[in-house]
């Protein structure tokens, strides 16, 4: 496994984790914050992917 591969999945088990808190979390705040969290893990993992495949154009719908 490269240092990429293990990047990814990472991110995966960042946003399983924080879908888990978005489900449980005992107030509002750490729904909000679960959201957040899942929304900026997506964003790295578009970045992530488009960088292993060679795809440049993630990048940027990453940053839109």
């Amino acid at each position: 496994m490269s240092a990429l591969d293990i990047a990814v999945l990472a991110l995966l088990v960042t946003v399983t984790l924080a879908l888990a808190r978005a489900a449980l979390g005992p107030t509002v705040f750490d729904r909000l914050q679960a959201a957040n969290t899942i929304g900026t893990c997506a964003m790295l993992l578009l970045a992530v992917l488009g960088f292993l495949g060679g795809r440049p154009e993630f990048l940027d719908l990453a940053l839109v």
